[in-house]
């Protein structure tokens, strides 16, 4: 019989995943603060992020494809990011980062989720003016990379407003390019936590978080990046976001 909370856990992980995609990213901060406000947020930082990674490969790699089967995915664009941002999130995700300094990294990063989440409608109307050039692109895909490797998201939440601000990619190309960072940062993540002895998935637990995902992923990749009849279900989102860094936050202050 499935309990209350882990019942509430997995609308929770559906609807992030269904929003996420839309926007090409797999929702691994999303994940990460759904699980932070349940008993699983007691979870050792390594058990965490194994997790977040494991559901970005579904969603991240469900997206990916609906983005580059409709024409939107521009290899120059992605490559220079992922091939400095793959080696280091394999460098992060071999690193042991637990304790106070995880949750200080942990709630930096939902922050930083729920600004985007935000700001989303701002993103639409933005004109593209070229590709970076490699040595712009190589530092910002490294840095990422690790970000990733250390905290358990795929990068996309960082990637994504990087692509669309600097005018380097349409929305749909940067959900297309994201989707790809997304999976092989996670993919690199879980690969150097294997490395280093961490992995200890629960594959029970972790089907039926898999399922959630991989339904909210395909209608949320489906909708592509029309997220306007999805506001409150961002808010809420938003909502869950800054709970759970607020959360992570004061554990460590040990009120």
């Amino acid at each position: 019989m499935v309990s209350t909370e882990f019942g509430l856990i997995l609308i929770g992980l559906f609807l992030v995943a269904m929003l996420y995609s839309s926007v090409g990213h797999g929702g691994g901060s999303g994940y990460l603060a759904v699980l932070s406000l349940t008993s699983y947020g007691t979870m050792e930082a390594e058990w965490l992020k194994q997790y977040a990674w494991s559901l970005n490969l579904i969603v991240a790699g469900i997206a990916f494809w609906h983005y580059q089967r409709a024409g939107h995915h521009l290899p120059k664009l992605t490559l220079p990011f992922v091939a400095a941002s793959i080696p280091l999130a394999v460098l992060g995700g071999y690193m042991r980062v637990g304790g106070e300094i995880y949750d200080v990294i942990l709630s930096i990063a939902l922050l930083w989720a729920a600004w985007r989440l935000l700001s989303v409608r701002d993103e639409g109307g933005v004109g593209v003016m070229g590709y970076p050039s490699t040595a712009t692109a190589l530092p910002i895909g490294g840095a990422i990379g690790l970000a990733s490797g250390i905290t358990g998201v795929g990068g996309g939440i960082f990637l994504s407003p990087v692509l669309m601000l600097k005018k380097w990619a349409t929305p749909k190309a940067a959900a297309a390019t994201a989707a790809l960072f997304i999976w092989l940062n996670s993919a690199a993540g879980l690969a150097g936590a294997s490395l280093s002895g961490q992995i200890e998935l629960d594959f029970g637990v972790l089907g039926s978080f898999a399922v959630v995902v991989m339904l909210g992923g395909f209608l949320g990749s489906r909708l592509g990046a029309d997220v306007a009849p999805q506001r409150m279900v961002r808010r809420l989102l938003v909502a869950v976001l800054v709970i759970a860094a607020a959360n992570r936050i004061l554990e460590v202050a040990g009120v």
